[in-house]
């Protein structure tokens, strides 16, 4: 007989990384918000920044040292121009690294908007057990990597494994160094 999980609620920050948005017009935010808390999540926290990798790096850092935050996503400066700096201040700061989210999100991607998903540097990882999902700052983005990808491992229930299933083990790096999560 097999046993059914029941939905364990998540905590998920989301990060915009703007120049030019502010929370009245982040659409690419909006977007994230009302698919985790339609998925039975909680906003955790909620915030701009601009382009700037100190910045970035600095929000992103305190909400994965927050123990009430479990999930971090960053929408916006994923692509190639100067401004374009979220995972250059980002992957630095990950223990572990998760290519395989940015080889599925681009084969979604591929999938809608062909060759131009190779304008993004969409990828993730983890931080202080914490995930950090950095995506494009568009809405279709947003939407495709919520709904292919993060909708599911996100889910507890989700079989044959998931991302909630190991949070209470992502941290066992930092208990052997002595350090705390």
């Amino acid at each position: 007989m097999s046993i059914e999980r029941q939905f364990i609620p998540l905590s998920i920050a989301v990060l915009a990384v703007s120049d030019t948005r502010t929370l009245a017009d982040d659409r690419s935010g909006d977007t994230l918000v009302a698919r985790l808390e339609e998925a039975g999540h909680r906003l955790g926290g909620r915030t701009i920044v601009p382009d700037d990798r100190e910045a970035i790096g600095t929000q992103v850092s305190a909400w994965a040292q927050d123990p009430t935050i479990d999930v971090v996503i960053t929408t916006g400066g994923t692509g190639f121009t100067g401004r374009d700096v979220t995972p250059d201040a980002l992957e630095p700061l990950f223990e572990k690294r998760m290519d395989g989210f940015s080889a599925i999100f681009h084969q979604i991607s591929f999938d809608k908007i062909g060759t131009s998903t190779i304008q993004s540097r969409a990828t993730a990882g983890v931080m202080n057990a914490t995930f950090v999902f950095v995506l494009p700052g568009s809405p279709g983005a947003c939407r495709d990597a919520w709904d292919g990808i993060l909708k599911a491992q996100l889910d507890y229930r989700h079989k044959p494994c998931n991302f909630v299933e190991i949070m209470p083990r992502l941290d066992e790096h930092l208990r052997r160094e002595g350090r705390s999560a």
